[in-house]
């Protein structure tokens, strides 16, 4: 009996040694694990500045440059995301250049032209805290810092800059402005838009606008007018007036772009009136 005792307290040793050691494996691989993650979240970026470009051989390199330039100087922790979308130039080609050149740049493609997929694709793939979304012919810093400072002190969620907010300074014309204006109005009477403008800039908290941004529905030149739609329904925005100064004239023509407004806002009719989201 006491043979036998000795032999089951000595199995009984063994399988809890066995026992230990797989519970100690676990630790280990949760513990590596979390190691992981903790060094994954420190190489992200405070800020992700995302850009869609199409047809930009003339001015993104020396864009790209300034803007990095200006960022840098800042001291933010950042990457910049050139969204290319069906350029029919080398504007693709000059952005990879710029990815090799800067470590904060990446450049990423749709491979079609198509505005609001371009700039889903690089909000998406942006792992800061803090999405800006540009133009690559405005980078205008100065609403980088203003958009910062209120969601930093998280009086907002979303911050739109907006051209036609009062003390807004846009230099493109009385044509492009009026048409500003005739959209605004449309999405004021057809679907509820409460603000003063959807394609101005916009920064905002990427975990309070992810699941907005994957719900969006509409792409080309109204997915930021669906985005910030949904977004005033949903989380809190805020307007800040805006300064346009652009680089050059609008790589596609206002007037061809009609034709896809026009059904994309029929589809906003449908998403937000008669399905009532």
């Amino acid at each position: 009996m006491a043979s036998t005792e000795a032999k089951k307290n000595k199995n009984g040793s063994v399988k809890s040694h066995a026992m230990y050691d797989e519970i100690v494996s676990d630790k280990e691989h949760v513990s590596n694990e979390e190691a992981g993650e903790r060094e994954a979240k420190a190489d992200e970026p405070e800020v992700s500045v995302v850009i869609p470009v199409y047809n930009e051989v003339g001015i993104i390199t020396s864009s790209v440059e300034d803007l990095v330039a200006a960022l840098r100087d800042m001291e933010w922790s950042f990457e910049l995301i050139l969204s290319e979308n069906g350029s029919s130039d080398a504007t693709f080609e000059l952005a990879k250049n710029l990815e090799a050149r800067f470590e904060e740049v990446r450049a990423v493609t749709t491979g079609e032209p198509n505005y609001g997929k371009a700039l889903r694709l690089g909000i998406m793939m942006a792992r800061g805290k803090f999405v800006l979304c540009d133009e690559i012919d405005l980078c205008d810093t100065r609403f980088y810092r203003n958009a910062m400072a209120i969601l930093r002190q998280d009086s907002a969620d979303m911050v739109v800059g907006s051209k036609l907010l009062a003390g807004a300074n846009d230099s493109r014309g009385w044509f492009r402005n009026s048409a500003s204006k005739v959209l605004n109005n449309m999405l004021h009477h057809l679907v509820g838009f409460q603000g003063t403008d959807t394609h101005g800039l916009k920064a905002f908290r990427r975990d309070r606008l992810l699941r907005v941004v994957e719900s969006c529905l509409v792409d080309k030149d109204l997915f930021t007018s669906e985005l910030v739609i949904r977004a005033e329904r949903l989380v809190r925005v805020t307007e800040i007036p805006l300064e346009v100064i652009e680089k050059r004239r609008p790589s596609i023509n206002l007037v061809r772009r009609v034709p896809n407004v026009l059904k994309n806002m029929g589809r906003l009719v449908w998403i937000f009136r008669i399905r009532g989201e």
